[in-house]
């Protein structure tokens, strides 16, 4: 098998701890068309424990899959569990915007598929020690490549009140950034914040009772610190059009969000690639303004009932997908 990147330490799991991968039975329908190709390349841009990766070697077994994930523990799970399908299989150490690097190391041209499952995984929210439930005391790092610099002490220690404010405005959506931001700073001045619980505890004690009431007041800034923690909006903002370039004509991009600030950047690119850009009273359009894409789900697709009966991680999920019919100029 092709793992392009340092040796990795051996992670077990039991059956129970490999989740059941989101909507698979949908995202093999809409990839299924451009993996039927000869030669066929997909790339799982977020391979994480390579449930999806999984199930579609499964279905095509003439495909090469390229799988990128920032998480040595994600490859070297999903390494064990992809290594019975062999040199179709290419694993790569690298944050999704690296697909172009990637796929020139490979010496691939050109991909028929790609498919983003974003978020936090399921094996980062399962390890406590990596800070990412605000439910569980643990050390406040959240890296997602634990080899990163950045923590959410690093962030929690030495960032403004100013910056504080704004990633929790803007990556959380949280209307009380501010509030939060200056107790965090009046906090951190007779002590700095090590563990979340400490971080729940100052966060908690600034809500009002009836907020409280509404959800666990943490959670959207955990979700703010992680996503500065992981730069995870900044890299999808180049993800999308990179994995977008990679596509052959008549290739297939399959995204799931599972938030909204993600599925913006998504429905922006898709939106703005999927229309004409031929000037206005134009008489003809020529080839050059014609779409790149052809949208093949109108708006987000929601996981249904069932679904999420069976697996509530979905319960969230915004599904996106799209077929490249031209390249772009």
């Amino acid at each position: 098998m092709g793992i392009r990147i340092q040796e990795l330490d051996p992670v077990i799991m039991t059956d129970d701890q490999i989740h059941t991968p989101v909507l698979l039975e949908r995202v093999i329908e809409l990839l299924e068309p451009s993996l039927r190709e000869p030669g066929a390349v997909l790339v799982d841009a977020t391979l994480g424990m390579g449930g999806h990766s999984a199930g579609i070697l499964e279905r095509f077994p003439e495909v090469t899959l390229v799988g990128l994930d920032r998480d040595p523990d994600a490859l070297a799970i999903a390494g064990e569990r992809l290594a019975r399908f062999g040199d179709r299989v290419h694993l790569v150490h690298t944050v999704y915007d690296g697909i172009l690097d990637a796929l020139d190391d490979l010496g691939i041209d050109e991909i028929q598929g790609v498919l983003f499952d974003l978020g936090v995984s399921s094996l980062q929210l399962d390890r406590v020690e990596r800070g990412f439930s605000y439910s569980k005391d643990a050390p406040l790092d959240m890296r997602m490549d634990g080899t990163s610099e950045l923590t959410a002490a690093v962030i929690l220690a030495e960032y403004s009140e100013a910056d504080l404010r704004r990633i929790f405005r803007d990556y959380g959506e949280e209307k009380l950034a501010a509030r939060y931001a200056q107790k965090i700073v009046e906090a951190r001045a007779d002590k700095p914040f090590v563990r979340s619980a400490e971080l729940v505890d100052v966060i908690t004690k600034a809500t009002p009772v009836a907020v409280q009431r509404q959800g666990h007041p943490a959670k959207r800034v955990f979700q703010a610190l992680r996503i500065e923690v992981n730069q995870e909006l900044a890299v999808l903002e180049r993800a999308i059009p990179a994995a977008i370039d990679a596509l052959a004509v008549g290739g297939r991009i399959v995204v799931e969000a599972y938030q909204s600030l993600e599925d913006r950047i998504v429905k922006r690119e898709l939106q703005t690639r999927s229309t004409s850009s031929a000037p206005a009273g134009l008489p003809v359009e020529l080839p050059e303004h014609r779409p790149e894409l052809k949208l093949l789900i109108r708006g987000a697709e929601l996981a249904d009932d069932d679904e999420k009966a069976a697996n509530p991680r979905a319960t969230p999920v915004r599904l996106r997908a799209a077929e490249r019919v031209r390249r772009g100029s």
